[in-house]
């Protein structure tokens, strides 16, 4: 249950960084909302998640899934370098994280 909320929380995270990017270059409600609660529902998943993972690497999971989703989202549809550097740097946070979480 405990992975599953940080998966459904990374997901929420890259929600709402995707409202983030589309309130910084339209404010508007819908992109508000979209930025705010996307962190809200991501925020609270991962607090609910606590009662079941040590927080050290529940933590590290989610920031490190929301940091190479948001990547990778923003690249897509947002334009942004796809650089072997940016790639190989994303390469490198999934390997962590997955150690993170085979050695917890």
């Amino acid at each position: 249950m405990g992975w599953f909320l940080v998966f459904i929380a990374a997901v929420s995270e890259i929600i709402g960084v995707i409202g983030l990017k589309m309130f910084s270059q339209n404010k508007t409600l819908k992109n508000m909302l979209i930025f705010v609660g996307g962190f809200g529902i991501a925020f609270a998943l991962l607090y609910a998640s606590f009662t079941y993972l040590q927080i050290s690497v529940a933590y590290a999971v989610w920031i490190g899934i929301g940091t190479a989703g948001a990547v990778v989202v923003n690249m897509i549809f947002f334009g942004e370098s796809k650089s072997r550097a940016r790639i190989v740097s994303l390469f490198a946070i999934v390997i962590g994280v997955t150690g993170l979480k085979a050695l917890s």
